[in-house]
């Protein structure tokens, strides 16, 4: 056993936001939102066994470099509701776009990447058919994770 604990995953991310209605709005029109929870000047959005916490009061400049990636069922879908929403993204492999507060987002595609939710929750939040591509296949089986 390591003499430290090891990190497991992450529960949550926040964002910092101007408004929260607008942020809840903003982010509506290109994800279909779950559940959602609130507490005074906080909305968490709700992905099963994990959230997005939106915090009221963003008062800092939009972010340079500093980013999360929010997995998604299909990026190019994504990319139709930015441009549908009049977000500017750019064309090509990655989709990035930061959103009316300056919060960079990087968005993945679940059947690209490592990250695997247990076939409980993907079945609980309707994504039970769902599959991992062959190269996240051959990344999990390289480290000897599937």
């Amino acid at each position: 056993m390591p003499d430290r604990p090891r990190l497991v995953g992450i529960n949550h991310v926040a964002l910092e936001v101007g408004d929260l209605q607008e942020a809840l709005d903003f982010y509506g029109r290109i994800f279909q939102l779950g559940r959602i929870d609130y507490e005074p000047g906080m909305a968490f959005i709700d992905m099963g066994d994990q959230f997005l916490a939106l915090s009221e009061g963003r008062t800092s400049p939009p972010d340079d470099a500093r980013h999360f990636g929010l997995v998604v069922e299909d990026k190019e879908a994504v990319r139709t509701a930015l441009q549908d929403a009049g977000v500017q993204v750019p064309s090509g492999r990655f989709l990035d776009f930061r959103d009316p507060w300056g919060n960079l987002v990087q968005v993945v595609d679940y059947r690209d990447i490592q990250f695997t939710k247990a076939p409980e929750v993907l079945r609980g939040i309707g994504l039970d058919g769902i599959e991992k591509r062959e190269g996240a296949l051959r990344e999990l089986r390289e480290k000897g994770l599937s």
